[in-house]
């Protein structure tokens, strides 16, 4: 295998590291295919501040990204009170995608904070493979917190709103 092979290699790791970090993902999962006994299998993700990139199979030693990815800044969880996902009022996102907080660009957000819901009425809409998907309210409330920010990329399972 040349040395141009291992540093595009390299190269990849680092960019999908920076996909992670940029798209606030916890773990991506990629597997290259050169030849018959060639292959580049990498998994990235992050746990708390860490990174970790981790190869198999890989055609030759790639250590030597590891030290390239910078570990996440620590963030703040220690302020708050207690872990959004796990507050009982919470809005899950049913799937990966983007969200958005109005059905157009310039109109009225769907919610804002101390709105009123009923059962049924749409929170926002998470796009998903050009498909507009409408998220209704499970129950009727009050928005306590919204926890997205308009265009922004949701995982599966990502608490969007608090409901109470």
């Amino acid at each position: 295998m040349s040395d141009k092979t291992h540093e595009a290699d390299v190269a990849f790791i680092k960019a999908l590291a920076e996909l992670l970090q940029e798209n606030d993902l916890t773990e991506l999962h990629v597997k290259r295919d050169y030849g018959e006994d060639d292959s580049l299998n990498v998994r990235v993700s992050r746990g708390g501040a860490q990174q970790v990139v981790t190869t198999v199979n890989a055609p030759v030693p790639v250590a030597t990204p590891a030290p390239a990815v910078a570990p996440a800044p620590a963030e703040p969880e220690a302020t708050l009170p207690e872990d959004p996902a796990a507050h009982p009022g919470a809005v899950t996102s049913p799937m990966v995608g983007t969200v958005y907080m109005q059905a157009e660009p310039g109109a009225p957000a769907f919610i804002t904070v101390g709105a009123q819901v009923a059962e049924g009425d749409t929170l926002l809409i998470v796009e998903a493979m050009k498909t507009m998907n409408h998220i209704p309210a499970p129950r009727a409330g009050t928005v306590k917190r919204i926890l997205v920010e308009d265009g922004a990329p949701v995982e599966y399972g990502a608490p969007l709103v608090i409901l109470e």
